[in-house]
């Protein structure tokens, strides 16, 4: 499928003109293409949609009337199966080139780290050491399911990997504006809960919150 950037919006008198109509018939046919014909865009979740999609194309104005700031991450929340990850990979094709994401399973991280260590939380904490990681070369990252991981250990050594790369990717966006995403299924209290005051803190100047509504439907059914 063709990405939709180069047409989703046109930046006339500063402001952008964009069909969001159009934008919804193209993830809906993206959609089926990529995850079968049983995908679907479904009514109440595009208000979610809209905002996801102004803020990957940019739309300064219409973001801060949602209180959405472009200096900050997607953190994308909703119950289990309601198509946190699904919507990411197809909202990146929104993004500008400079700005498009990797997608990375904070519990294959886990698992990883029991095999390299350490040297992985510098990888993805601090990526620019790492010129030649992944597709994009940007250090864009969205952690998939974040709260998932469990602790591992490495020569006997427990870490919370998730913790780690978050308190580095906070301060590679304090010293450098780049941008981190995620998705999770647990809240705002439950997420204090597994990583800590002060790593929930952080995401707090890490990401804008976006969320699938409580009551949203598990499309994997």
């Amino acid at each position: 499928m063709p990405s939709p950037y180069e047409w989703a919006a046109e930046l006339k008198d500063d402001k952008y003109l964009f069909s969001f109509s159009e934008c919804l018939s193209w993830l809906n046919v993206s959609g089926k293409y990529r995850f079968g014909q049983t995908f679907a865009i479904y009514p109440e979740d595009q208000r979610l949609i809209y905002k996801l999609v102004v803020y990957a194309i940019g739309d300064e104005m219409v973001c801060r009337k949602f209180g959405i700031q472009l200096n900050k991450g997607i953190l994308l929340s909703g119950p289990v199966g309601c198509g946190k990850t699904t919507m990411m990979m197809l909202i990146n094709s929104f993004f500008p080139p400079l700005k498009k994401f990797q997608m990375k399973s904070a519990r294959e991280l886990s698992f990883e780290f029991e095999k390299q260590g350490y040297e992985l939380i510098g990888r993805y904490g601090n990526p620019n050491i790492y010129a030649t990681i992944g597709k994009y070369k940007n250090g864009i990252y969205c952690f998939d399911d974040l709260g998932v991981e469990q602790s591992q250990k490495f020569y006997g050594n427990e870490c919370n990997v998730m913790t780690e790369i978050l308190l580095s990717r906070y301060d590679l966006f304090t010293r450098k504006r780049i941008l981190t995403h995620a998705t999770t299924n647990l809240s705002a209290s439950e997420l204090e809960s597994m990583y800590g005051n002060r790593v929930r803190s952080r995401m707090r100047e890490l990401f804008n919150l976006f969320a699938f509504d409580s009551n949203s439907k598990d499309k994997r059914k």
